[in-house]
């Protein structure tokens, strides 16, 4: 055990500090604080440490409200005051951009999502012979945190926990482990259980019960989805347009989260009569869109853009055409891309490193790129600067309070 100082916070969010043998970094502390720590194994060329004591707090320190900080994963600076909170996370993106030669780049202010408003989680349980363990992983360990409350999430999802692991230790055997996915939708909760559960009578028995006494949407069960329930269609809403996503689909983690990134794409596409909206997922963007545009929605995952399918028609929005598409394999090449006016892309977090290529090469006046990754979008940006856009405006919108990742919408023009 040593005594530090610590100077500063790295891109993880640990504080970093100095000694005589170089850099060490050690989580949840804060910068100005004087800790004693112990030097757990090495990090690249520094050193990671375990912090075991808050000797003296420095300025951006405060009392993390959540009971399991410091033991869960799921967060890492509850620590912090919400100015340096604020000032970390925009050091992150300014950093990121600044690796790939974007020193002058106006950003907005900051979107902050509020905390519990989360809508949904992926958790981790195990059965063990004093219950069933249900939570997130503890920092880099497959240990899993029993989470008995949670400041990240809606409340519905928070009310099911303890329900959750009754039944669990029903269907679970000793030692068995899962992983339980939850979405809050307008109609209810949309649980899969990922986990081999063999059907039976009793099984399907319990199944129903707990479906009604937590008066769920739908339940699924298995490695791969297999609806199992449906007491009502899951729904989520874009502009109008009930969607019913697939169990293992994606829908952005909050509502306010989706509604800051869908208004500032929107603006961004302008008046645009022609979009590509890439990555289109269930039509988060896409619906919105279709408002003032014909749109071009694209995904690689069938389910997803049969999810986006079935609200079209039932909503009858003509305007949409969807195609299933693996834009990383296949992007949308510069001729195929000649005739829109706008495109917007928001891809997963490792980036739309070929598609960024074919629209640098292109003549789209407008490109709008959403992303939930700072270094790949500055990759991906540089590749469009290059090829003769305009970084015109970027706007970060904080949908993970209390974690290191940051979303961004970013606007371009030729």
């Amino acid at each position: 055990m040593a005594e530090f100082l610590i100077e500063s916070l790295g891109a993880r969010g640990d504080g970093i500090c100095r000694d005589g043998n170089g850099t060490v970094y050690i989580p949840y502390s804060a910068p100005g604080d004087r800790v004693e720590a112990t030097i757990t194994g090495q990090r690249g060329a520094a050193r990671s440490a375990r912090l075991d004591k808050v000797l003296a707090p420095g300025p951006d320190r405060v009392a993390p409200p959540c009971p399991h900080f410091g033991i869960c994963g799921g967060c890492a600076l509850q620590h912090l005051n919400d100015v340096a909170y604020r000032r970390w996370k925009l050091e992150i993106l300014r950093n990121a951009l600044a690796h790939r030669g974007f020193d002058d780049v106006p950003i907005a202010e900051m979107i902050a999502i509020p905390p519990a408003s989360r809508r949904r989680a992926r958790f981790s349980a195990w059965r063990r012979r004093k219950g069933v363990q249900l939570g997130f992983n503890a920092p880099g360990s497959h240990d899993i945190v029993d989470v008995r409350a949670c400041h990240i999430l809606v409340p519905a999802i928070a009310a099911v926990m303890d329900e959750l692991r009754a039944l669990l230790a029903d269907l679970l055997p000793g030692g068995g482990k899962a992983d339980v996915q939850v979405t809050a939708t307008e109609t209810g909760l949309d649980i899969w259980l990922v986990a081999n559960i063999p059907h039976s009578a009793q099984t399907d028995m319990r199944l129903a019960e707990f479906a009604q006494a937590a008066d769920l949407a739908r339940l699924a069960t298995g490695t791969r989805p297999e609806i199992v329930m449906v007491r009502r269609p899951p729904r989520v809403t874009f502009d109008g347009v009930a969607v019913t996503p697939p169990p293992d689909g994606f829908l952005q983690a909050s509502l306010a989260g989706e509604r800051a990134l869908s208004d500032l794409v929107c603006r961004g596409v302008g008046r645009a009569g022609k979009v590509a909206d890439l990555f289109a997922g269930i039509g988060t963007f896409s619906f919105p869109l279709s408002g003032n545009a014909e749109v071009l929605a694209v995904d690689g995952t069938g389910d997803q853009t049969q999810a986006l399918v079935d609200g079209r028609n039932a909503a009858r929005r003509g305007r949409i055409e969807v195609e299933v598409r693996d834009l990383e394999r296949r992007p949308l090449s510069v001729e195929e891309l000649r005739t829109f006016e706008a495109v917007v892309f928001d891809p997963p977090r490792a980036g739309a490193r070929n598609q960024a290529l074919a629209l640098a090469a292109s003549a789209v006046p407008v490109v709008v790129a959403v992303s939930c990754n700072p270094s790949t979008f500055a990759r991906d940006a540089r590749a469009l600067v290059d090829g003769g856009y305009r970084l015109l405006s970027l706007a970060p919108v904080d949908q993970f309070p209390w974690s290191r990742h940051l979303e961004l919408v970013a606007c371009f023009q030729r």
